[in-house]
């Protein structure tokens, strides 16, 4: 399965959908078979423009005063035997991945934790854990509104392919968004990076 992450799309009034910034987050999201969104989606349209792609799972953020059938403050659930968490706000600075665990999602273990708020990409793997915050596809590193990045998960049953996907440049406003890539495997001597 390819899931694609987004987060804090924080969309400005006079822009509808992020595709208006260009159509590559339409055309990564076009490729997907499921979407998490990771909270401070801030507009309706945002979820019905996701949408059209694939469907949706939504963690509440703290700038969502809205309600959506798919959106909670947490979820927790199965992808091919990979258990996957997804909220909105866990700040991961040196803090051990159990308290990270408990602070988003009330210590339920999982194998792929996706936060979103900080706007800035991140992927890495410790403690047995895959992290991932997509950063921002609007609103990068909380510079004007431009184009940014997202995330994908490419899933099966023994392996999850994680990669920060930078969507391109916005003239004059260059995008702060660094790709990244790593592989995780399941075996018999548990979860480890390849």
């Amino acid at each position: 399965m390819r899931i694609g992450v987004i987060s804090d799309t924080h969309l400005p009034s006079i822009i509808r959908h992020v595709d208006e910034l260009g159509p590559q987050a339409s055309e990564f999201l076009a490729s997907v078979d499921l979407i998490l969104h990771a909270g401070d989606v801030t507009a309706p349209s945002v979820l019905e423009w996701c949408e059209q792609f694939a469907p949706i799972k939504v963690a509440r953020g703290n700038n969502d005063l809205f309600e959506h059938p798919q959106m909670a403050d947490r979820h927790v659930f199965d992808v091919d035997g990979w258990r996957i968490g997804l909220v909105h706000e866990v700040r991961p600075e040196s803090r051990p991945m159990a308290e990270l665990l408990e602070d988003g999602l009330g210590g339920t273990p999982v194998d792929i934790l996706i936060t979103g708020d900080t706007h800035v990409q991140r992927l890495e793997f410790r403690e047995k854990v895959l992290f991932m915050n997509p950063g921002s596809p609007t609103l990068p590193h909380h510079k004007e509104v431009r184009l940014g990045t997202l995330g994908l998960l490419d899933v099966s049953a023994d392996k999850v392919r994680a990669q920060i996907v930078v969507l391109g440049q916005t003239h004059g406003s260059p995008n702060p968004g660094r790709p990244a890539q790593l592989t995780i495997c399941r075996d018999a001597g548990g979860l480890r990076e390849l």
